[in-house]
Order: C-alpha cells, then sequence, then structure tokens
C-alpha cells in the first residue's frame, strides 16, 4: 500500500471499536508500516528535513538508528510517576543552547542500539506480567516494579518507529510516557495518539523570536501548542515549564496563560532549576539563575489562572 492509502487505513480504524479477538495485523502494525515508510522522507518532526534515513543518512538532527545512551529506573521524575523506567535516546531534533542533557542531545552517536525485541523483554521484566511469564534473575535496580515506560532523550521522536516497534514486540501493559519537546509533526502526533497514556511534554518558550534564538527552530509557538492540544485530546498531559532567567514576561507568563485557557485540565510543572549548560555561555544573559522572585511570580500566575500545580 502507498502511504497515502495506509493513512487512509488509519483513519478509518482509529475510528473503529476495538476488537479482542482480532486475528491478523493491528492498529499498531499499521501505526509501525507507516512510521517506517516515514522514514524514507523523514518528517516526524517538524523541521521537516525528508532525508531518506531507510539509505542510512541521518536526519537532520543526526539520528539514524535508534541509539539509546542510558536505561534506568528512575526517581527522579514527578512524584506520580515514579518509579517510572526511563529510556535516554541520544540526539535531539532541537539544538538549545542551554540543553541541560548536552551530553546526550548533541550526540546522536553516543550510546548502543538495542534491538527491539531485547528492549521489549526488558519492559515485560519490570511488569508484573512479565515476572509472570518469565524465568529471569533480574539486577539490583530492576527488583522494583516499574509504574511506567518514559521514553526520553535527548528526544524520542526521531525514534517514533522504534517505539512503536518495541511497542509490538512487547506483552506487557506498561503505561507509556512520552517525554518530548512537542516539537512533532502533526503526522508523529497521529501515529502517537492510542499508543500513548501521558505525555510529559515541554513548553519552553512563550513566543517564536526565543525559540529561534535559543534553539534555531520556527513558528515554534503554533507548533508546539497545537501538539500540547492534540495530547491532552487522547492521554493524560504533565506540561513541564523550564524558566529561563530574566523571560518571565516574554515567555513563562504566555505559556501559563496558554495552558490556563487552552488546556486547563492539564498538570503544570513550573521548573526554577535551570543552570547555565552547553553553550549558555555565548549568551550573556542566559548565565543566570532563575530568582526566588521570580519564581514566586510565576507561581502566582499560574495560582491566579487556576492551574493545577506539581
Amino acid at each position: 500500500m502507498s502511504l497515502k492509502d495506509l493513512w487512509r487505513a488509519h483513519s478509518k480504524a482509529m475510528r473503529s471499536k476495538p476488537v479482542d479477538d482480532l486475528v491478523g495485523p493491528s492498529l499498531l502494525d499499521l501505526k509501525l508500516a507507516i512510521a517506517k515508510m516515514t522514514l524514507s522522507s523523514c518528517h516526524l518532526c517538524e523541521k521537516r528535513c525528508g532525508t531518506d534515513r531507510t539509505a542510512g543518512r541521518p536526519g537532520r538532527c543526526g539520528v539514524l538508528e535508534a541509539r539509546i545512551a542510558s536505561h534506568f529506573l528512575h526517581h527522579g521524575e514527578e512524584a506520580p510517576l515514579v518509579p517510572s523506567y526511563t529510556i535516554f535516546f541520544a540526539g535531539c531534533n532541537l539544538e538549545c543552547v542551554f540543553c541541560q542533557n548536552c551530553d546526550i542531545s548533541t550526540d546522536p552517536r553516543s550510546g548502543k542500539h538495542i534491538p527491539s525485541d531485547l528492549m521489549a523483554r526488558r519492559l515485560e521484566n519490570l511488569s508484573e506480567v512479565g515476572r509472570a511469564g518469565f524465568k529471569v534473575t533480574l539486577v539490583r535496580e530492576w527488583a522494583e516494579k516499574a509504574r511506567n515506560v518514559n521514553w526520553v532523550g535527548g528526544e524520542p521522536t526521531p525514534n517514533l518507529a522504534y517505539v512503536l516497534e518495541v511497542l509490538r514486540e512487547t506483552r506487557t501493559n506498561l503505561p507509556q510516557i512520552w517525554n518530548s519537546n512537542m516539537y512533532m509533526s502533526e503526522e508523529a502526533m497521529r501515529l502517537l495518539s492510542g499508543a500513548i497514556d501521558v505525555y510529559l511534554a515541554d513548553l519552553k518558550y512563550g513566543n517564536d523570536e526565543c525559540a529561534r534564538r535559543y534553539s534555531q527552530v520556527d513558528d515554534y509557538f503554533r507548533i508546539a501548542t497545537r501538539n500540547h492540544a492534540l495530547a491532552a485530546k487522547g492521554a493524560d498531559l504533565l506540561v513541564r515549564h523550564l524558566m529561563l532567567p530574566g523571560h518571565l514576561e516574554c515567555c513563562t507568563y504566555p505559556v501559563l496563560d496558554w495552558l490556563a485557557e487552552n488546556v486547563p485540565g492539564a498538570a503544570v510543572n513550573i521548573m526554577d532549576q535551570y543552570r547555565p549548560m552547553n553553550l549558555a555561555h555565548e549568551h550573556p544573559e542566559l548565565m543566570a539563575r532563575v530568582g526566588p522572585a521570580e519564581h514566586q511570580a510565576a507561581l502566582r500566575r499560574a495560582q491566579g489562572l487556576g492551574l493545577s500545580l506539581l
């Protein structure tokens, strides 16, 4: 089938009622087929570089095959999510000058590729289903059952086909978290719909100028907010906003205002732990830290808007 025909079948399947005794290809198989075909002219993110990644050429983000920098049972996420089995991909489609994970986001060849079937077995080993179905010796850090699987990075978007393939291979039913900068294409959002339970979503900037200056992306606010709105329609949404020093008026306030008006049911984490990292030294205004007064002003604004804060 052509990509156009696959998308037509996908739209029809998404409107259909679930079938428990399905024989033959599933909706997840269909999503995976579309994702793999998309890699031949990659437009998983909104940079839409069109690179044929199936021919051995990395995309504009530098990602070719999925490479995992680390994976472990993580206790440092928001309280409702821990312990979270967190899978950090190498590489990113954004180029944030202040990136807090710059060691892996700027090096898409770091880490190693873990075959999808092997990763599926790891997920099963972390769940009740896996423990019942496999006689395995768990390493110490896996002795505690994970509450979810957390796909992050870097950025998971260039690795969407890999994630869907892992989900197709696994027999466990752990909730899936998409931990993302949300600068993905609308096509990627359609593929994620129904496969992701929680979006742990960044909303970094309240305007396009700051996004272009610090992350080298265009049309950021429209794209990121569109994807946040789409995410809230089919899954739980937890929004992270990392405050930048001196960006209360231009970024933080517009972000909070948009959230209150468009996704009022989302949980929101206003983060003040910014540190000058990566190339922040090239921007003197980013060499400061977020002060208590700025953070308190943001919290007051959010509370006044009725947002649910974490």
